[in-house]
């Protein structure tokens, strides 16, 4: 537990310091991304959870129709986010909290879609969180993800490796594994994976839809 508590705390002062200038860095180059996961998590649903919602960046993709709660493990990143959903007006914006992924205070089968932008690789406790997900999911509800994920296959896997004690320190992970979210659905046997998305530039990223098996009321 200390070591998980050191390592969000090494999260937060990542986002501290990157949270002033987060939109001007990223805005252009995720911004695919966050379009195509706010479009397939509205197709899901009308309750929505987004979890490292950050500064807001993909609270402007969500159709006005969705009703969308975001959390994030950094007060920063919320502050800037809650000062951007005023400022646009984003009324589909319920509520935007500081809240650990790995705890959710939320209500069992509490959302349509659970939405995580670019922050599953940096969750020190990933399948943890992802059982969290889970929980707070309504029957027949998706899981949708959209990272940097590799199959470590080749030179790429190799460099991808090399450098992710370096790119960590930027708040970033090179190394996670796409068959380390797959094999959490398998294991649980209650999620399949719908889909696996390349999205810009050039599929460097990808969205992964987790699709929760129907069961009863």
């Amino acid at each position: 537990m200390s070591e998980l508590r050191g390592r969000a705390e090494d999260q937060q002062k990542i986002y501290q310091r990157w949270a002033p200038v987060y939109d001007r860095v990223y805005r252009g180059i995720l911004r695919d991304g966050h379009r195509k996961l706010a479009a397939l998590a509205a197709a899901a649903g009308t309750d929505i959870l987004e979890i490292g919602v950050g500064t807001g960046l993909t609270l402007g993709h969500y159709p006005r129709h969705c009703r969308v709660t975001g959390i994030d493990i950094s007060k920063h990143m919320i502050a800037r986010a809650r000062e951007k959903a005023k400022r646009e007006n984003f009324e589909h914006v319920q509520a935007l909290e500081v809240m650990d992924a790995h705890a959710l205070t939320f209500a069992d089968r509490s959302f349509d879609a659970v939405c995580l932008p670019f922050v599953i690789t940096l969750i020190p406790e990933p399948e943890r969180a992802l059982d969290e997900c889970a929980r707070v999911l309504r029957p027949g509800g998706e899981i949708i993800l959209a990272s940097k994920l590799g199959d470590g296959a080749g030179l790429q896997g190799a460099i991808e490796t090399a450098v992710a004690p370096l790119v960590r320190h930027i708040g970033w992970s090179s190394a996670f594994r796409i068959h380390r979210i797959v094999a959490w659905a398998e294991r649980r046997g209650d999620f399949a994976a719908a889909d696996i998305l390349p999205v810009f530039p050039n599929g460097f990223f990808k969205i992964i839809r987790l699709k929760q098996r129907g069961l009863a009321a």
